[in-house]
């Protein structure tokens, strides 16, 4: 038996120093292609936006095409549980959003989870919410509220996909203000956006940086902001604790998140190269005209965010009673 230990060993020590060898010329030569981010949210919406801008940040430090892959359904979960069974070799990351990692998990049962099958590697943009409505219809919440009390289930809102934070700001205001609304989900903002512009839904909370745009055009009438304070893009439009709904209080937050089993060395590579790409100016400048920043930087205080966020809506989504299936 100690010879049989003795001719082993050697063999086993040979193939670690060949794995290690063989890890580490990996992640020299990584990135020696391009690298896909799966985005599980529709093109054209706020999320879409997140990921086109990060993956030309990215790029730029990498030195190697970055590219979007929108895989939507189910508010996100069907894009995030594809990323969870890629390959974990660096080539494909995951737009992580609030809906997939604190939201629907505490309320659904998914096929990943979200604090052990990815890596955190850093926020990439966290920005208010906007309660919009058509022109010719109401202007301010209290008149919202009003309406819809003298008109239980009439008034119909849209959101970016059941579960999403857009559909937790609709479920928050109904049960703060005492109202009952329809709730019309879509696969993203872009789409529920359209539909209240051709006048099929009443009302949505979506991204204010997507919004504000149309705001300002005229075509859309800003309630109120979900943040704790104005917006500078929208500094007339009160927040929704000024309007009276204090509890409505939600950021959209997306960050990059890789597969776990990615080896170290690689991750270490990518963390090293989202810091970068969050304090670049270009980025920076990209993300000031959209209202939003980057929220955290570095991958330990991302981490740290998204389990406090996870720690926050728990308890609220039991208490509400909100079912996604």
């Amino acid at each position: 038996m100690h010879r049989r230990f003795s001719t082993t060993w050697p063999i086993i020590a040979l193939t670690l120093s060949l794995f290690s060898s063989l890890t580490a010329l990996a992640a020299d030569t990584y990135p020696s292609r391009a690298i896909r981010i799966i985005a599980p949210i529709a093109a054209g919406g706020p999320s879409d936006t997140a990921a086109r801008l990060i993956a030309e940040a990215l790029g730029r430090q990498l030195g190697q095409p970055v590219v979007v892959e929108n895989r939507t359904g189910a508010g996100g979960v069907v894009g995030t549980e594809l990323a969870a069974q890629a390959q974990p070799d660096g080539y494909t990351l995951l737009l992580s959003i609030a809906a997939t990692f604190t939201i629907i998990p505490a309320a659904k049962k998914v096929q990943y989870d979200a604090f052990k099958s990815f890596i955190p590697l850093g926020q990439v943009w966290d920005g208010p919410q906007a309660l919009v409505v058509r022109p010719n219809t109401q202007r301010s919440v209290a008149e919202l509220v009003a309406y819809a009390k003298a008109n239980p289930d009439k008034l119909s809102f849209g959101s970016a996909g059941t579960g999403t934070t857009t559909h937790l700001s609709i479920v928050l205001l109904s049960r703060e203000a005492g109202i009952s609304v329809v709730h019309v989900p879509y696969r993203g903002t872009s789409q529920s956006l359209t539909d209240l512009l051709g006048g099929q839904i009443d009302a949505i909370f979506g991204d204010l940086a997507v919004l504000a745009p149309r705001v300002k055009a005229g075509s859309l009438v800003a309630l109120a902001v979900t943040s704790g304070k104005r917006s500078p893009l929208l500094p007339d439009v009160p927040t929704m604790a000024e309007s009276g709904l204090p509890e409505v209080n939600t950021n959209n937050w997306y960050g990059l998140h890789a597969l776990a089993g990615t080896p170290p060395a690689i991750v270490e590579r990518l963390k090293t190269a989202v810091r970068a790409a969050q304090v670049d100016p270009a980025y920076h400048a990209e993300l000031a005209k959209l209202g939003t920043s980057t929220g955290t930087v570095g991958a330990d205080d991302f981490a740290k965010m998204v389990q406090r966020e996870a720690n926050r809506w728990a308890p609220i989504i039991t208490a509400v009673g909100i079912k996604f299936d």
